[in-house]
């Protein structure tokens, strides 16, 4: 892919920042550099955020209804009352369902769990999930990663003599349900300071703040921060502040003793032979645990990750593992169908958003299709199937665009709609398709910058190869967890050549393995530039030129670093 790269040279004020706060802190004035873009100016700064503590995270009691939340739960233990945890089937909320009953159910037993059906219910609190819950006898429900619109249901529920605690975290309406407390850090007026947990994390400030309430020992939260480290990672909240705390311990614990679900999870994926990061959720754990939810129900994943016997364990995630194969495979055909449609549609005009609908496609799927249009064309894009007379979509956004208030334009036509800047879901009559189509398409192309439709690479600092070395990887890896607020460093080294040696590989021979030199050191870098065989022949023309890459681990040979190459470009004014 050829990026526009976004690189801005430090000024010399802040080189020698970078250099003092480098010196001060034994590491490399680049690395220093980083610290500063991330607004971390002192050592003092920098120590807290290589070493994230637990005693950082808030005082749970900050949200402004957590008093009411705790006072509710522990009236329901103390008459006995039978307890529902309800949550959304994607993984933040399978998660979130996960870690909130794992930790009541060691005090407690009269609980349940419950993740709507995708296809049957849809999407947050359902009219079943609530009459389920009525007629199993349930006087109040914890629910999870979603609630936050449910105002009909919600009042049912209340007439029926349910009460509801939100943990939220989705952007609320005017209008909020009439639950007995409800936590989202969006809700305006909220004083919680930090906005962006995930639906998990909400979860677990509840929890905190019951375990605060009860003299139960933090310690007794530890073991489930692995399920935040998963939430986290894939609903792609900002990874700063508290969420860096949660990421950075539940990383510790997944790699040191991960729950006996996520174990299995783990061995599915053939990943314990080495320390798992947030790429290893994101692409290969998130996905499985997902592909219940989309596949089949969500509940089979809460089931595995709240499993206490690993032979059991072992069978349940080789099923979702199944789960995952037919997913990859419904992706693949659904992806090539969408991308045919899209090349239609913009040979005829240059559209500014992609908004695609067909019938037969699998609901499940939609959203990932979204996410692959949006990766490919630079545009948001909302992707919609059908069922009976409800039309249902999901929706994914670049850089720097709001699609939730793109759809929030066109609430009028839509009967359901929730999400974040970057991602949303959306619901409406199957006769207003078309016309959302136009009114969405005609508010992108209003909105929508020029700057935000076109693939923009962010460079955080250029280095040469004589800088890369066992103690800089080293330094670099103390800036994990990465994610969204804190991407993992992208480096520029402009004129190197193929060493001789570099050439294409891959079974259709997409890729090239690469070993190069650049122009102030004899050191040979090893590189992998995936899906970017195109360049191979420039590369052995022995002309020089740039190359953007983060500094990864060669996994086959340990010990052994490698580029893994973004993006390639020739070098400015090297004769042709």
């Amino acid at each position: 892919m050829n990026y526009n790269w976004d690189y801005t040279p430090p000024t010399a004020d802040e080189q020698a920042k970078a250099a003092a706060l480098g010196e001060e802190l034994g590491i490399h004035p680049t690395l220093a550099g980083l610290l500063l873009q991330r607004n971390i100016t002192t050592a003092a700064e920098a120590k807290r955020f290589f070493r994230p503590q637990l005693n950082e995270l808030l005082d749970p009691f900050l949200f402004r209804e957590m008093d009411r939340a705790v006072a509710r739960l522990n009236d329901a233990l103390a008459r006995k009352e039978r307890i529902m945890v309800y949550g959304d089937y994607d993984v933040d909320g399978v998660t979130a369902v996960s870690l909130v009953y794992k930790f009541l159910q060691q005090f407690y037993s009269n609980i349940d769990y419950y993740i709507p059906d995708r296809y049957d219910e849809g999407y947050g609190v359902s009219t079943q999930g609530v009459e389920y819950a009525y007629e199993t006898g349930v006087r109040l429900i914890i629910v999870l990663d979603c609630g936050i619109k449910a105002v009909q249901n919600i009042q049912y529920a209340k007439d029926l003599g349910i009460d509801f605690i939100i943990c939220d975290h989705h952007v609320p309406d005017e209008v909020l349900p009439p639950a007995v407390a409800i936590l989202n850090a969006k809700r305006p007026g909220e004083p919680y300071p930090y906005k962006d947990l995930s639906g998990c994390g909400v979860g677990f400030k509840l929890m905190q703040a019951f375990a605060q309430s009860n003299g139960i020992e933090f310690s007794r939260l530890i073991p489930l921060l692995d399920l935040c480290a998963v939430s986290i990672a894939t609903d792609l909240v900002p990874i700063m502040g508290e969420n860096r705390v949660l990421a950075y311990h539940g990383l510790r614990q997944l790699n040191a003793n991960p729950s006996v679900g996520m174990q299995a999870i783990i061995d599915v994926c053939a990943l314990g032979d080495r320390e798992l990061t947030m790429s290893d959720i994101i692409f290969k754990i998130g996905p499985r645990i997902n592909a219940s939810g989309r596949m089949q129900n969500g509940k089979e994943a809460v089931t595995l990750l709240v499993e206490q016997d690993y032979k059991e364990a072992l069978r349940q995630a080789n099923r979702i593992n199944h789960y995952n194969d037919q997913r990859k495979d419904l992706d693949k055909s659904m992806t090539e169908e969408a991308n045919r449609i899209a090349e239609t549609i913009n040979q005829d005009h240059e559209h500014k958003a992609i908004v695609i609908f067909n019938e037969q496609w699998h609901k499940g799927i939609i959203g990932i299709v979204a996410s692959r249009l949006t990766e490919v064309y630079h545009r948001p894009s909302v992707v919609l199937t059908r069922s009976d007379d409800v039309a249902t979509g999901s929706a994914r956004s670049v850089p720097g665009f709001d699609v939730y208030k793109a759809i929030e334009s066109c609430r009028d036509l839509l009967d359901n709609f929730g999400g974040h800047t970057y991602a949303a879901g959306l619901s409406l009559p199957a006769h207003n398709i078309e016309a959302f189509c136009q009114r969405f398409e005609r508010y992108v192309e209003e909105h929508i910058l020029p700057e935000q439709t076109k693939a923009v690479l962010q460079i955080d600092a250029k280095i040469s190869f004589k800088d890369i070395n066992r103690r800089f990887y080293a330094d670099i890896k103390r800036f994990a967890p990465f994610g969204p607020g804190n991407a993992k460093p992208i480096f520029y080294t402009e004129k190197v050549y193929d060493y001789g040696t570099s050439k294409v590989v891959g079974r259709t021979q997409e890729h090239i393995k690469l070993e190069l030199v650049d122009n102030q050191s004899i050191h040979v870098m090893n590189g992998i530039a995936f899906g970017q065989s195109s360049q191979a022949r420039y590369i052995k023309s022995k002309r020089s030129f740039d190359i953007a890459y983060s500094i990864e681990e060669n996994t086959h040979k340990r010990g052994e670093l490698q580029l893994q190459i973004e993006d390639i470009r020739p070098t400015e004014n090297e004769p042709v």
